[in-house]
């Protein structure tokens, strides 16, 4: 049976995450709409994808019977808005990151999920590449012994995309980029909470963080450490340390195509695309596009490998952090 997919929104990051679901058979996923706020953004991207159908709103995505699962691709803000409206028509969610702009509104987004009785999943998809599932399998297995140190870095050169730093717009080197090095972290120690938060930035002129550096303790001295930048280019990967071995994941931690446990090096790589890409390895959101259609397939409403749970957890973890080095969006003073 196939998985009809509707996209919401016609910006880069739809564009890739179309691109990558041309990369799986044909039988398992289609996708049969797309919409925009502008008719016509809708209309030229549904001419080079090959899509039958164009929305000027995405209201009328809401309401065409013939979508399985929508992809939302819109900026931060509109998460929460958009996601709400989809599953009260009875659409299941794929969201992109962050699933919402602060926990206050994950929450909501969830018991909306849970209300319309419909799949609701975050787009982390770096939780769902091949190496992301052999590392849980090597945790699983304590191949490394206990881990007791974990390291995510992750940062950029200066773009010429406003959005990344005008606050309305829900930017900012935390949610834009930070967020993987976190969920690295949470992934690693299983969605375990940690006990203490400690984190410090710097901020922009714009009333969003520039850089950050968060440290996390866990129980029994286990500890982590997330540098994400949007000033410089840090070595942008990650490393989980036990008290058997190492699992590094080499640059690109965000996508992860490569890694070394115990100094043996092993290749993941993604298909090559069919049209050029906007961010590099964009084919590689392939895999949660199949963790969707599979979860669906069974029946789940949410995946085991990003629950509403671990959604939870990583919005609270960067509220706190957010707080600690005073960025407030308007969201967090509703």
């Amino acid at each position: 049976m196939v998985t009809r997919w509707g996209i919401c929104s016609a910006g880069k990051i739809s564009h890739d995450f179309t691109v990558a679901l041309r990369s799986l058979p044909p039988e398992d996923h289609q996708v049969v709409a797309v919409a925009a706020r502008n008719l016509k953004h809708a209309q030229e991207f549904a001419q080079k994808h090959g899509i039958p159908r164009a929305y000027g709103n995405y209201e009328d995505l809401a309401k065409d019977p013939e979508i399985d699962v929508v992809y939302v691709g819109t900026i931060h803000p509109y998460h929460l808005p958009v996601s709400v409206m989809l599953m009260k028509a009875k659409k299941n969610v794929l969201c992109e990151k962050p699933l919402a702009m602060n926990l206050r509104e994950v929450k909501e987004i969830v018991a909306c999920a849970k209300l319309n009785n419909v799949f609701l999943m975050e787009a982390v998809w770096t939780r769902f590449f091949p190496a992301s599932v052999e590392i849980s399998r090597l945790l699983t297995q304590e191949v490394i012994g206990e881990v007791k140190m974990v390291r995510a870095d992750f940062g950029l050169l200066p773009t010429n995309v406003p959005r990344s730093v005008q606050k309305e717009q829900g930017g900012g080197a935390l949610m834009d980029i930070g967020i993987y090095c976190v969920q690295f972290a949470c992934m690693v120690y299983k969605g375990e909470k940690p006990e203490h938060i400690q984190a410090t930035g710097v901020c922009l002129d714009t009333g969003v963080d520039e850089a950050m550096v968060i440290t996390l303790k866990f129980s029994q001295g286990r500890m982590a450490v997330c540098t994400c930048s949007r000033s410089v280019e840090l070595p942008n990967d990650a490393v989980a340390v036990g008290t058997k071995g190492t699992i590094r994941v080499l640059a690109h931690m965000w996508c992860p195509t490569s890694l070394v446990v115990n100094g043996k090096e092993t290749q993941y790589p993604v298909p090559e695309p069919y049209l050029p890409l906007n961010f590099i390895n964009s084919t590689g959101m392939r895999y949660e596009a199949e963790e969707v259609r599979q979860c669906l397939l069974k029946g789940l409403k949410e995946s085991p490998r990003m629950s509403h749970a671990d959604s939870a957890l990583l919005a609270e973890i960067m509220d706190e952090a957010r707080r600690q080095v005073g960025v407030v969006y308007s969201q967090d003073k509703q």
